[in-house]
C-alpha cells in the first residue's frame, strides 16, 4: 500500500515569487528519487500565498529518505524566509 502525502505551505506575501522559484526547484529532483510516484505543487488561484505539494510514495522509507535529501534540507534552512506559518504536512493511507 503506498502512501499519500498532502503538504499545504503560506509564503510570506513579498515572498511569493521566490517560493514558488524554491518550491518549483524541487519538482524534478524529487520526481526522480526512488520511491516517488506522484509530486505535484499546486498554487491557489484565488490566494497565490497558497501552495499545496499532493505526493504519493512507496512507503515510509522513500518518504523519509526524501525528506532527508539535500534539497528538501536547503528547503527547511530557508523556511523561516519564505514561509509566513509552519507547513501543514499531513499522511494518508487510501482506504478505497
Amino acid at each position: 500500500m503506498t502512501l499519500r502525502v498532502v503538504a499545504h505551505l503560506t509564503a510570506k506575501l513579498d515572498k511569493i515569487d521566490e517560493t514558488r522559484e524554491v518550491l518549483l526547484s524541487l519538482v524534478q529532483r524529487t520526481r526522480a528519487e526512488p520511491g516517488c510516484i506522484v509530486y505535484e505543487l499546486l498554487e491557489n488561484n484565488a490566494d497565490p500565498t497558497d501552495f499545496t505539494f499532493v505526493e504519493e510514495w512507496t512507503g515510509e522509507a522513500a518518504l523519509s529518505a526524501h525528506l532527508d535529501s539535500d534539497h528538501m534540507r536547503n528547503l527547511v534552512s530557508k523556511a523561516d524566509d519564505l514561509l509566513a506559518a509552519p507547513s501543514d504536512i499531513r499522511r494518508y493511507t487510501l482506504l478505497a
